[in-house]
């Protein structure tokens, strides 16, 4: 037989007669041009079956060229146990780890062991230009780039998601190893093209936080493998990431700002509930589809949009915001925002250095050297720092908004973490109260799997005493009791 790759699929020709192929899922006749075909994600399967019939195969699929890194690359215990838990499984999985744990260099470790041509597929030209610069040094080699106006082949290249997606039916056999960064983005439907017309049959996804979809993590283990190594921040806190402190304040609206969230909510509240009371199985995307359909629903949604971006920054957070800045004045601070918009109002307001996706790759990386430096000590954005970026070391991080995503909050966190001696980093997040933020909060948090969080919840008498007043005018739940430390005090 004659085993071939065509635009992202394989094509065996030339089979023997009567050959069956039904326990190869995917694998059917195609009478346009009288041959089988599959995805070719099936290689790796196609081939083994083909092994077990002790049929003579012209493979044209598999690469030829090889590495030759002689020297491998150096990792922390848990980063050579990730690595061996991969190749024990086939040398296909997911490997999951807190943000900063060096998953890349992880990566990059299982291309120098396995030798072969490797493409790394990444979610934004920032982790491009990143991967591009660790794979150059750690290996020694020039990698090839597609994406950010490169396209420059190499053994071992990185494409941004939508470039690969572009051009995988060229180069889907030019590769055995294929490499996910930020894997939890695929699984839902989007864009998996790019795997499937893949036929590397060594995969390993990265992500701080899988999926926790069935459908999505079920998807993923037929195109990438199971998850085989798997840790959390609190796990790595300590000896390998720094310590850190995560203080939620639940601060109140105004009269003026409740009256407003109550009108807006009540209009949403009666048309959500009533869609999820006959579609209990429904999705929040299935009530949006829904309620774009009618009047109501699109008033509906309206109304939740104008409550949503007035919790996004309302006075309390404005007024603690300035506290902390104050407070910490020597530290270099992260400021993470629910939208650009509220991103760009701190900025103004505060006159902190915003990094969104209007900015540009040299103004960014500019203003990142100068935090780097200590020339700016704060920074403020609403996604771009939350995902992959290579954030220079801070100390104290404030969530001012956001949504549910304990993705979201692990990747926050992590972006603090960066270990030295006597580091323990400090985050505060603000919660407006009796709102929907406070659930959001709380399932953020679940992703972090620690319990290092501190919050109170009572009145603020309960925290200061019969005679006390709250430290800071406007404050629903006086900030939590940490014995005697300088926070404490300071408050």
């Amino acid at each position: 037989m004659i085993l071939r790759f065509d635009r992202g699929t394989l094509i065996l020709s030339e089979p023997p007669n009567n050959l069956e192929f039904g326990d190869v899922p995917g694998v059917t006749w195609d009478p346009r041009t009288s041959e089988f075909r599959a995805p070719a994600h099936r290689y790796n399967e196609v081939v083994t079956m083909l092994r077990q019939r002790n049929l003579e195969v012209e493979d044209h699929v598999r690469p030829k060229a090889r590495l030759n890194i002689r020297e491998p690359v150096s990792l922390r215990p848990y980063q050579e146990s990730a690595l061996h838990a991969w190749q024990l499984g086939g040398r296909r999985g997911i490997v999951a780890l807190p943000t900063g744990s060096g998953k890349t260099r992880l990566a990059i470790a299982a291309i120098a062991a396995s030798n072969l041509p490797a493409l790394v597929l990444v979610p934004t030209r920032v982790l491009l230009a990143q991967w591009c610069q660790e794979i150059e040094k750690c290996l020694g080699v020039l990698p090839g780039c597609f994406g950010d106006g490169e396209f420059r082949h190499g053994l071992v290249t990185v494409a941004t998601f939508e470039s690969a997606y572009r051009h995988m039916s060229r180069i889907g056999n030019e590769f055995d190893l294929l490499i996910i960064d930020e894997v939890h983005h695929f699984g839902s439907g989007v864009r998996e093209e790019v795997l499937v017309m893949s036929a590397a049959s060594l995969r390993l996804g990265l992500t701080a936080t899988p999926p926790k979809d069935i459908a999505a993590i079920t998807r993923l283990r037929e195109l990438l493998g199971p998850v085989v190594y798997e840790l959390a921040i609190a796990d790595l806190t300590g000896e390998y990431l720094a310590e850190y402190e995560l203080t939620t304040l639940t601060l109140p609206l105004n009269e003026n700002e409740r009256a407003v969230y109550e009108l807006d909510m009540a209009r949403f509240r009666p048309v959500c509930r009533q869609f999820f009371r006959l579609n209990p199985m429904a999705t929040w995307a299935d009530f949006i589809r829904f309620a774009n359909q009618t009047d109501d629903g699109r008033r509906a949604l309206e109304s939740w949009r104008r409550a949503r971006s007035l919790l996004s920054y309302i006075d309390a957070k404005r007024a603690t915001l300035a506290h902390i800045l104050r407070r910490f004045t020597n530290a270099r601070i992260l400021v993470f925002t629910a939208d650009n918009e509220t991103s760009y109002a701190i900025a103004r307001e505060f006159l902190i250095m915003p990094i969104t996706c209007d900015i540009k790759r040299r103004e960014r990386a500019k203003a990142l050297e100068r935090f780097r430096t200590g020339e700016l000590r704060a920074l403020v954005s609403a996604r771009v720092l939350n995902e992959g970026l290579d954030v220079p070391d801070a100390d104290v991080a404030v969530i001012v908004g956001g949504g549910t995503s304990e993705r979201e909050q692990v990747q926050r966190i992590g972006r603090l973490l960066r270990p030295s001696p006597g580091k323990r980093a400090q985050v505060f997040e603000l919660v407006a109260a009796d709102t929907t933020e406070v659930r959001h909060a709380q399932r953020r948090r679940q992703g972090l799997g620690c319990h290092r969080e501190s919050s109170r919840h009572g009145s603020p008498n309960q925290r200061w005493g019969a005679s006390a007043h709250p430290p800071m005018a406007g404050y629903a739940h006086a900030p939590p009791s940490q014995g005697n430390s300088s926070w404490d005090r300071s408050w």
